[in-house]
């Protein structure tokens, strides 16, 4: 398959998902992720209709994106990769939704850069629900009193939760866990599911699954 007809086959999966978990149709969004392809890669995604996008590195994106967001007006820019403190600016100006606010340095960085920007990018809490060192996010039991800092005492409206379950477990318990404190703090988007399980990610209440290689390829 080309890379539209792969784009193509998600949605249909996706879809499918949905009918299967009784869901409405659209419930969940397609967030393709382009990490590492070039502006020559993606362009034929975006002329299949494809709008929604997730990059992991801000200096990566800066390179492509601002070229693509000129040629294609209602682009929608995700930020799904670690954020750094001093790559705030940057991220506020460029990103449109940011899924990695994951500690006390970032969210405060965040908050002052909206301020002086003027601008206010949708942002989500991630969560390290595996608990695994190497890995960013907030610990599960921390994510109630760290989205209530973020909205009482920054002023920041959380959108919603994002996790990534350890590689070599069942995803499933993961996405019921971030669905359960997506509830818990009266969070309504739940960012789960990448390309060896979006499926599984739709019918525990996605809505947003994050797909690179289904669509372009092995990296």
């Amino acid at each position: 398959m080309d890379i539209e007809e792969r784009l193509q086959d998600v949605k249909g999966k996706i879809a499918k998902a949905e009918k299967y978990a009784r869901r409405p149709a659209g419930s969940a969004t397609l967030v393709a992720v382009s990490k590492t392809f070039d502006a020559d890669a993606i362009r034929p995604v975006i002329a299949a209709g494809q709008r929604v996008f997730g990059e992991n590195r801000v200096q990566e994106s800066q390179g492509k994106w601002l070229e693509l967001k000129a040629e294609t007006a209602d682009i929608e820019l995700h930020l799904i990769g670690p954020l750094q403190s001093n790559k705030a600016a940057d991220a506020i100006a460029l990103f449109d939704v940011i899924e990695t606010v994951d500690r006390e340095k970032i969210a405060r960085a965040l908050a002052e850069e909206m301020g002086k920007q003027g601008k206010a990018p949708k942002l989500y809490v991630q969560v390290n629900t595996g608990l695994e060192p190497q890995k960013a996010g907030i610990a599960p039991k921390e994510t109630a009193a760290f989205v209530e800092f973020c909205r009482k005492d920054l002023g920041l409206s959380i959108e919603g939760l994002m996790c990534i379950p350890p590689a070599e477990e069942n995803p499933g318990p993961h996405f019921a866990l971030l669905a359960k404190l997506a509830k818990e703090c009266g969070l309504e988007k739940l960012s789960i599911g990448m390309s060896g399980d979006f499926e599984t990610a739709v019918e525990f209440g996605a809505t947003s699954v994050r797909v690179g290689s289904a669509i372009f390829g092995a990296r």
